[in-house]
């Protein structure tokens, strides 16, 4: 409950996640949390089937818009009533989402997967961040532009992802021409909530930026796009028409029916929408150049501000002002983290692992963990490749995949499970090296998300990359990072950095090497380069002719390939 500075102005933030949204109340002051509430998504993620059974090929992740405002009706007043405010003190309201997030919508806004007419169409969904079935037409945006030189290719590290707004919308334009003429605006999750909250239909500068290839003020050109299409040569004139808005300024005001929704003051400031990862360096007090931000979940995105511009080979985007106004923004992630641990437990963990779990009242993982810690570096003979989920940074190739070498008949499942965490943390080392081998220093590293909790895991990725490692001060990094905005777009602090000094936090070198491990790591870490080199860079396509063969099998049984939902870590 609230104490007697109750009375004090508050902002709420609010995080959408892959699974969840969690609303957090601030205190406008000193960042102080008061109260929170989660609501999981209804439908969760739709990686099989529609919700009217209709079946998905591989590589599809879908979502429903509705579970969205769900959030704002359940978590937010939830939240106030847990932090015991009063609701009239509430100033501003902030959200951040996973990205990129597309929501195909008409005019007025109303999501596609609405109209009763294609309910059953998989592309009137939204299509979530890890949707990486536009594979194909990412590949073709990244040789098209190889191929013409585009000036703006270099500051996504040489490639386009699959995850990005124009990949996806190519991939809608070609596989369902009907719904993207029907579809007025291809708008990012951020920006569809945002508009459903403050009545005012704008685009942020972070993931026009990052997601959608804007650089220096324009998209792509008519004629780039025509080569990928003809049809697709107006995308970004029609499909991402709108104001682009700076990070830190209101959207637009809380509206009579979104007031009504979260039970919150009509009127007040709604802050431009944000990305979870970069709207968490805020809430870290990590604005400063050279400071990485990991927020760690079921992947991980790495970002960080810097004084300079740099090409760096595999990185998501650097943007300027991307993060915070007056700084390049650079973002490099894993496409699989908490989402590989998650998949090991469900798929593998033996019976007595999970009886003993239950026995002593622990999580699978937690059990996994204790066992995985107590032999030294090394000693299961395993090494791993983090690719379950394809790769982000540096390779940006989605249909690479996982890789597990050096299993014996006594391979035991925690020796696998630290070797996955381990494949993890040398995914991040070479993230880290190739940074700083293109002359963006990393001078501190910063673990946000629900992994931070896990201090085996931490201590790894301090011995692997040879670095200090500070935690952030919150549980609810994004969240508070969300509120910090929506402070600064109510008024209450002048800029994101002077509101970030008073409201973020965090520990600093929470985690510190071991020389003896990290050498042991560093011996390990030039397996996992070579597997890296050979898989990733080597011209050994086994694992596209794989993903090749598991599509045309499905494609013959008319059926999506067997996937299922997983238990995430704590």
């Amino acid at each position: 409950m609230a104490d007697s500075n109750a009375s004090e102005p508050v902002v709420i933030g609010v995080d959408y996640g892959t699974l969840s949204g969690r609303a957090v109340v601030v205190r406008v002051r000193d960042g102080a949390e008061l109260g929170s509430a989660v609501h999981e998504y209804p439908h969760a993620v739709l990686d099989t089937a529609l919700p009217d059974g209709t079946p998905l090929p591989p590589d599809w992740a879908l979502q429903v818009p509705a579970d969205y405002v769900e959030v704002l009706q359940r978590a937010v007043p939830a939240a106030v009533e847990a932090a015991g405010v009063d609701p009239a003190d509430v100033v501003g309201v902030g959200i951040d989402f996973t990205a990129c997030t597309m929501v195909p919508v008409l005019a007025d806004g109303t999501p596609l997967n609405e109209l009763p007419e294609y309910a059953g169409r998989p592309h009137s969904y939204v299509k979530l961040w890890k949707h990486h079935a536009a594979q194909g037409q990412a590949d073709r945006i990244t040789d098209l532009a190889a191929e013409r030189n585009e000036p703006w290719l270099g500051r996504y590290g040489g490639m386009i992802s699959s995850e990005w707004q124009f990949a996806k919308g190519l991939q809608l334009l070609e596989e369902d021409r009907e719904l993207y003429d029907r579809m007025d605006r291809f708008v990012e999750a951020a920006d569809w909530i945002v508009e459903r909250l403050g009545g005012v239909a704008v685009r942020n500068a972070c993931t026009a930026g990052y997601k959608g290839i804007r650089q220096d003020g324009a998209y792509p050109s008519h004629e780039f796009l025509a080569g990928l299409n003809p049809d697709f040569a107006d995308f970004a004139d029609t499909k991402l028409a709108g104001p682009i808005a700076d990070l830190g300024t209101a959207a637009g005001r809380l509206t009579a029916e979104a007031a009504a929704w979260t039970g919150l003051p009509e009127g007040i400031a709604v802050a431009v929408g944000n990305v979870d990862a970069h709207v968490t360096v805020p809430a870290a007090d990590a604005v400063a150049p050279g400071t990485m931000v990991a927020v760690m979940g079921t992947s991980t995105c790495h970002v960080l501000n810097a004084d300079r511009f740099a090409e760096v080979p595999g990185m998501c985007g650097a943007v300027d002002g991307g993060i915070t106004a007056g700084y390049w923004g650079y973002e490099a992630g894993q496409s699989g983290v908490g989402d590989i641990f998650g998949w090991f437990v469900e798929r593998f963990a033996p019976a007595e692992l999970r009886d003993r779990a239950s026995a002593e009242g622990r999580s699978i993982h937690e059990v996994l963990t204790e066992l995985a810690g107590a032999e030294p570096v090394g000693a299961s003979g395993l090494i791993a490749l983090d690719w379950e989920s394809g790769n982000r940074s540096v390779l940006v190739d989605h249909e690479l995949s996982g890789v597990i070498v050096g299993l014996t008949l006594a391979t035991r499942p925690e020796q696998v499970y630290r070797a996955l965490i381990e494949a993890t943390a040398f995914g991040t080392r070479k993230i880290v090296e190739t940074y700083v081998a293109s002359g963006i220093p990393v001078d501190e590293f910063v673990a946000a998300g629900g992994l931070v909790k896990n201090t085996f895991l931490m201590q790894i990725y301090s011995d692997v990359l040879r670095m200090p490692i500070s935690v952030i001060g919150s549980d609810q990094g994004p969240a508070l990072g969300a509120a910090i905005h929506a402070a600064v777009a109510a008024g209450a602090h002048p800029d994101v950095a002077t509101a970030a000094s008073q409201m973020g936090r965090r520990i600093r070198d929470a985690f510190r090497p071991d020389e003896t491990r990290a050498a042991a790591y560093d011996r390990l870490y030039a397996e996992y380069t070579a597997l890296h080199d050979h898989f990733g860079r080597g011209g050994n396509d086994v694992m596209h002719r794989l993903a090749a063969l598991k599509r045309e099998a499905y494609a013959s049984r008319g059926a999506a390939a067997p996937e299922a939902g997983i238990e995430l870590p704590a």
